[in-house]
């Protein structure tokens, strides 16, 4: 099989619907219940290129009361899925950063959790923000605004539709955030595509501005490709060889 010529890795909270985003764009489907364990891929032929797409997970342990000996070992394993994460992101041509535009803590999340997984990508990473479930905000799209899904008001298994919640994260936030990272990653926002340009609001569930989120990034991407190609080999992951985090004697409360 030919190798990669560039990756795209998607980062976000549990939840946020990077699965079903993934799925809905490479196999025009919405899965009804998905758990990604450690990291998935897909490869999808973009004109001439071919481009990794990295779907990532990120354990997070229940929250106490629990005992001891338990938290301690579903934080080692958080620790190892965030060793993943940077795996992932290593040589990344793009990153997408998701959040569910429903809970605005998933927004925060990407900055205070995910955001520092991103020093391994490329030095001209693109960054993409992704505000996912608008279907289930009530100023979610209607009919006119879906790509192959149902009307507003989803239906639920009796028929009834379901409730709407209120939005929590308006378009203004996320591009207030996508110039966070331009700050953290010293980049000047006259070198680098607009905010406008790259903060979605999607849904998986009904294929809302998903096809538009995936095909505007790779026509971005290409360009990164090229100047990665120049500057030598890609930098690839390889799950089989690659070894887990050495385990640290930390507590609980450390």
């Amino acid at each position: 099989m030919r190798k990669p010529d560039g990756k795209i890795v998607l980062l976000g909270d549990m939840n946020v619907g990077k699965t079903s985003l993934l799925q809905r764009y490479m196999e025009r489907r919405f899965p009804d219940t998905v758990s990604t364990v450690g990291g998935a891929f897909y490869l999808k032929q973009w004109r001439s290129y071919n481009i990794s797409i990295w779907d990532t997970a990120e354990f997070r342990g229940p929250p106490p009361p629990l005992k001891l000996i338990a938290w301690r070992c579903l934080t080692r394993g958080r620790e190892q899925f965030h060793g993943l994460g940077s795996m992932y992101c290593r040589g990344a041509a793009a990153v997408i950063l998701t959040y569910d535009v429903n809970h605005a803590q998933s927004l925060l999340e990407l900055e205070d959790r995910f955001l520092g997984l991103t020093d391994t990508a490329s030095a001209d990473c693109l960054f993409a923000i992704v505000g996912n479930k608008v279907d289930l905000s009530e100023e979610g799209p209607g009919e006119g605004g879906q790509e192959g899904g149902q009307g507003p008001g989803l239906a639920g298994g009796d028929g009834c539709a379901a409730p709407r919640l209120p939005k929590q994260v308006q378009p203004e936030d996320a591009m207030a955030f996508y110039k966070k990272i331009l700050k953290y990653k010293m980049l000047d926002e006259k070198d680098v595509p607009a905010a406008e340009q790259m903060c979605f609001e999607t849904s998986a569930k009904t294929g809302h501005n998903v096809d538009l989120l995936f095909e505007t990034l790779f026509d971005m991407v290409v360009p990164v490709i090229l100047q990665q190609r120049a500057q030598g080999p890609p930098q690839t992951v390889d799950i089989t060889s690659s070894r887990p985090p050495a385990r640290t004697r930390s507590g609980c409360c450390a």
